[in-house]
């Protein structure tokens, strides 16, 4: 399969460039720029990093090779409180869904964290070793427990969106 690559052309107007001055107009294109041939790659397309969550509070990111990174939600980081300790996951580790893949400790109580799909750990965020706190300033980002390579995608589709995730934590603040 052959790629059929166009060259761009500069973006000028005879119009726009009499009635505009040169610094509202349209930049060129240059070579420095936009190498030839080069072509810009959508694989990081948002599509396949959309969140999902669990009804225990974990989230779940996808990405497009199908390694899946896990860890809790903010509410449930909230919930837990000021964290001291973060039992995490050894690499090869083979987990099913809703398995235990590691333990979140607080000063209030400690927690299981449970994997939302099944597969084998790649990696653990060695971040938490020396600061578990990690997970209360950024629980659902650079606070993430494991990253695991899914054996079985159709898993993340019976997840929780985001919205539902909201209605769910909605009814639980509420009790």
């Amino acid at each position: 399969m052959s790629t059929f690559v166009r060259a761009a052309r500069p973006f000028t107007s005879r119009v726009l460039s009499q009635t505009l001055p040169r610094s509202t107009c349209v930049p060129r294109f240059t070579p420095a720029r936009f190498p030839r041939g080069s072509v810009r790659s959508f694989s990081q397309s948002p599509f396949w990093q959309v969140k999902k969550y669990t009804e225990s509070h974990e989230w779940v990111e996808l990405d497009d090779k199908g390694v899946a990174t896990i860890g809790i939600t903010e509410y449930a980081a909230n919930s837990l409180g000021d964290v001291v300790y973060v039992e995490l996951p050894t690499a090869d580790l083979e987990v099913a869904a809703n398995e235990p893949i590691g333990a979140v400790e607080s000063v209030k109580s400690a927690s299981d964290v449970l994997s939302p799909v099944s597969g084998r750990v790649i990696e653990a965020n060695s971040v938490l070793d020396d600061s578990a706190k990690t997970i209360n300033a950024s629980p659902e980002g650079d606070g993430w427990i494991a990253k695991v390579e899914v054996s079985d995608a159709s898993e993340v589709e019976s997840l929780l969106d985001a919205q539902a995730y909201k209605d769910l934590v909605g009814e639980a603040e509420d009790h």
